[in-house]
């Protein structure tokens, strides 16, 4: 599976099942108001929001909730949120790479690095990490609305990287960064669902851990994740039988 990203493959998998419902509609409702805020609020004319709306949808996110977020964005009030990037060593020397949205970076900042330290990893500065992954754009479509042939004959024709199908889960398609609104506007024409849209830190060789240590990492990334501000993790991890 080279080139994937295993983390986000078990996370998939995983589905989420022991997360706080509610804590996963609250992050998808900030991206969909930072989206709106940053851009137009059709999201026709947003790539950004549009792709942020179908990943609520996929995660069956009410649709009053997607509207209310939307909304949310045309009220000036107090809530500017601010991206910052958080890059560190997680157990066993993994890199980590933390994408937030947050109001108060201070806050952010203290959790993110005790969430690090308490799990005998240590918060580094920007560029510490993130030499070690690629930044790509990724596209994730289930893996039953579609054929394996297919997806991969759109996604070639579409100008995309490459297109790695998981059987029974999902197909990832990888393509250069600043063209995936352009791939995905072409997919679009034999799809109307998506379970996520987005730039991310795909690593270039991993680190490989066994299933005795495999617990303590996936705890450490799953904390991180339950931070309110953090809207993504990415790890160079590769778990092994």
């Amino acid at each position: 599976m080279a080139g994937h990203s295993h983390w986000a493959g078990i996370k998939h998998k995983k589905g989420r099942a022991d997360k706080i419902r509610s804590k996963i509609f609250s992050k998808l409702s900030r991206e969909i108001t930072v989206a709106a805020k940053l851009g137009d609020k059709n999201p026709e004319m947003n790539p950004r929001l549009r792709a942020a709306i179908q990943s609520a949808r996929a995660a069956n996110m009410p649709k009053d909730n997607i509207e209310r977020a939307v909304e949310k964005s045309q009220i000036g009030d107090s809530s500017s949120f601010e991206s910052i990037r958080y890059e560190g060593f997680g157990p066993k020397n993994i890199a980590v790479i933390v994408e937030t949205l947050t109001d108060n970076k201070n806050r952010t900042a203290s959790s993110i690095r005790t969430l690090f330290q308490k799990n005998g990893g240590s918060l580094g500065t920007q560029g510490s990490s993130s030499h070690n992954f690629k930044q790509i754009g990724v596209i994730k479509i289930n893996f039953n609305n579609i054929s394996e042939e297919r997806i991969l004959e759109i996604a070639l024709n579409a100008g995309a990287l490459d297109c790695i199908s998981i059987k029974g889960d999902f197909h990832e398609i990888h393509c250069e960064k600043e063209n995936i609104y352009k791939v995905k506007k072409i997919l679009e024409k034999d799809l109307d669902s998506f379970i996520s849209t987005g730039i991310e830190w795909i690593p270039f060789v991993f680190i490989e851990v066994n299933q005795t240590e495999k617990e303590d990492i996936i705890n450490f990334l799953e904390n991180l994740e339950d931070d309110d501000d953090v809207q993504n993790v990415y790890s160079n991890v590769k778990f092994i039988d």
